[in-house]
């Protein structure tokens, strides 16, 4: 493997030979020679441009803005702004990210719903749609019925503001496409009222989108809205289509290497034959109050071991828990895993959605160390989009027709 320049730019560049796996196999052995059991997170580039890829492809007419709340790393920040993203922002803390480093502020939507006075100069209006099919649901916390929205462009009116747009959010990890098309007309009939003059010129699609096939694709999304769109906000009505995905981009991008730190062995009721029952308990060095933080408020985790298991291994039931005190610090329950060791590491897939961005250094375990990776095939694009990266031996030109081809 042929690492580049990761003190410089961040980020390891990975021959045709390498692999994300590969990465982590060889860093995991140089941990174990230190004996540290330090956790990381491997970011992989790759994915992220291919989500970027796929997104463009089934989605051509909407433009994402992708939602800071749910990963703010900078290197996933830089390189989606050099992809062409714009950016959701739900704080002006957020958004000072942007504006610094030459961000476009066309390119940065201001889309929480609750703001101070001072902050709102142009407005979309939020309605609330149908989301009972979303495992989050925010229509019961956001957004307005149908019925009220001639109220408050009314009052809209009288403040000064003006309005742009409508937005919906079908609420987070959607299990239901249909939900889009229902939510795209009533904003079409929002749009058909023209109600104290406004123009509008804008809708925000929201988000929803999960970053794995679950519980729907994005092309079976992508089938219901764009059959949406194409009926209701036409090309030709030059009505701008913008959403806001935010696991979709992170959620795969990023995988964590934990380290069983302790075990115990508990042994339960007999079994009919005689023999006990054994509950694997293990812990590790990283948790729910760090890079798993999401998982006190959705989804679950299926990790597995970084060694090589053996089909006749037998398997225990395990519970596996964070390093700290606390007894909510419960990663997985009941889970059939063969008999780790101290000192095995567990990796866990998809966790880049929310972990980073909610993490805490409670009981003082630091955060995950984060290891970004790119391919050595992708790199010259990458480096001509981001700055991230010194390309010494490639002049620009020769980037700049590889950028061509390539997005």
């Amino acid at each position: 493997m042929n690492d580049v320049w990761p003190d410089k730019c961040g980020v390891y560049i990975l021959d045709k030979e390498s692999t994300a796996t590969r990465f982590i196999d060889k860093k995991i052995k140089e941990l174990d020679s230190m004996d540290s059991e330090e956790p990381f997170q491997v970011l992989n580039l790759d994915t992220l441009i291919q989500m970027h890829l796929k997104w463009l492809s089934y989605l051509p007419r909407v433009k994402p803005f992708y939602a800071v709340k749910c990963n703010s790393t900078e290197t996933v920040l830089r390189t989606l702004n050099a992809l062409g993203t714009g950016f959701d922002c739900a704080s002006k803390g957020e958004i000072s990210q942007f504006l610094s480093p030459g961000v476009k502020p066309e390119n940065i939507i201001y889309a929480h719903t609750t703001k101070p006075q001072s902050h709102i100069k142009y407005a979309l209006l939020r309605i609330a749609v149908d989301d009972s099919s979303s495992f989050h649901r925010l229509s019961s916390k956001f957004g307005a019925g149908l019925s009220t929205t001639g109220r408050l462009l009314e009052c809209a009116a009288e403040l000064g503001l003006e309005v742009v747009g409508v937005s919906f959010h079908i609420g987070s990890k959607c299990s239901q496409s249909l939900a889009f098309r229902q939510a795209i007309a009533d904003a079409r009939s929002i749009f058909d009222t023209k109600l104290l003059g406004f123009q509008f010129s804008l809708l925000d699609i929201g988000g929803g989108f999960s970053g794995k096939d679950f519980p729907v694709t994005l092309q079976e999304f992508s089938k219901v809205i764009n059959g949406a769109l194409d009926e209701y906000f036409p090309f030709e009505s030059g009505v701008q289509i913008i959403a806001e995905p935010g696991r979709y981009y992170a959620e795969s991008t990023f995988t964590l290497a934990a380290n069983v730190i302790a075990k115990r062995v508990i042994m339960e009721d007999m079994r009919k034959e005689g023999v006990p029952e054994r509950l694997m308990m293990y812990y590790l060095s990283d948790g729910v109050y760090g890079s798993l933080n999401f998982l006190l408020t959705d989804g679950q985790v299926s990790p597995y071991l970084h060694r090589a298991v053996e089909s006749s291994e037998k398997r225990y039931r395990s519970v596996i828990w964070g390093p700290t005190c606390d007894y909510i610090d419960k990663i997985v329950d009941n889970y059939l895993i063969p008999e780790l060791h101290v000192g095995d590491w567990l990796l866990f897939d998809n966790i880049g959605a929310y972990g980073i961005s909610m993490s805490t250094e409670f009981n003082g375990f630091k955060r995950s160390s984060i290891y970004s990776i790119c391919l050595m095939a992708n790199i010259y694009d990458v480096c001509w989009l981001t700055e991230l990266f010194i390309c010494s031996s490639h002049d620009r030109n020769t980037s700049s027709e590889r950028l061509s081809g390539s997005f």
